[in-house]
């Protein structure tokens, strides 16, 4: 006794995971050198790149500093805020879907 067995090929289409944006929120306490280390050091951006997102954070009073997947975003949130805490700034950053 031998049973075939039929399999119906099907298209699957998968959607890119959407991205986050990191964004770096401006207040009037935390020194702009330690904003352009945080992005150096947990962003890896460069020194010319650091500063113009953090001109643009004390101009416009927030900047993007990144996007990442969900999961990326909200451990460089975590990582942002824990060493700023640690250093005793209020540095905050929030995450937004990007569109």
């Amino acid at each position: 006794m031998s049973t075939q067995h039929e399999y119906e090929e099907v298209a699957v289409k998968l959607k890119t995971p959407n991205k986050y944006h990191v964004i770096f929120l401006n207040d009037n306490f935390t020194p702009m050198e330690y904003v352009v280390q945080v992005l150096k050091s947990l962003y890896n951006k460069t020194t010319a790149e650091s500063k113009v997102i953090t001109h643009e954070v004390h101009e416009k009073g927030r900047s993007v500093a990144g996007a990442y997947s969900y999961e990326v975003a909200e451990q460089k949130c975590v990582e942002t805020i824990t060493d700023a805490r640690k250093h005793g700034f209020p540095l905050d950053v929030i995450m937004e879907e990007s569109t």
